[in-house]
Parts: C-alpha cells; sequence; structure tokens
C-alpha cells in the first residue's frame, strides 16, 4: 500500500477517541488514513470530520481537523493517506 504522510496527530481525546490532526496536505471524507500510531499501525476510514466543531468533507493543509478514530493514538503519531 503506497502512502503519503499529510499530518500529526495534535492531541487525543480518550474517552470519546477523537484525534485532533493537524494537516499537511488536503484531506476529504472517503479517503482512507494511515496512522502509525506507538501502539501499532492502523487503517482509519474517514467517514466524518469536523474544523472547529462543523462538520467538513474537505480540509486543506493547515487544518486542525477532529477525526473519531477506531484506536488510540499519541501526540507526534504519524497520519498518512492511504493509496490502494
Amino acid at each position: 500500500m503506497e502512502e503519503k504522510q499529510i499530518g500529526t496527530v495534535d492531541h487525543f481525546f480518550d474517552k470519546i477517541s477523537v484525534a485532533m490532526i493537524r494537516l499537511t496536505d488536503a484531506l476529504k471524507v472517503g479517503e482512507k488514513l494511515l496512522i502509525k500510531a506507538k501502539a501499532g499501525d492502523f487503517v482509519q476510514p474517514v467517514s466524518s470530520m469536523q474544523i472547529d466543531r462543523v462538520p467538513a468533507q474537505e480540509a486543506k493543509a493547515g487544518d486542525l481537523i477532529s477525526l473519531k478514530v477506531d484506536q488510540k493514538v499519541h501526540k507526534g503519531d504519524a497520519v498518512c493517506k492511504a493509496a490502494e
């Protein structure tokens, strides 16, 4: 699977399993992310995301998005766009 880093985890809210991700490239709902977490890499589909608590269909470089994730992540974990 080809991958390109598009951001890093900025913060993780453990109780609600939401990651705040600072993007360095564009991202759209429907794409898949490969998150390189300390506990192990995993693929996370982007079914929805928010920017400043407002639902968004796409985000651009520099945006800080919130994304519900299936596994625990840590500040500094790499976020890559997964291409098949």
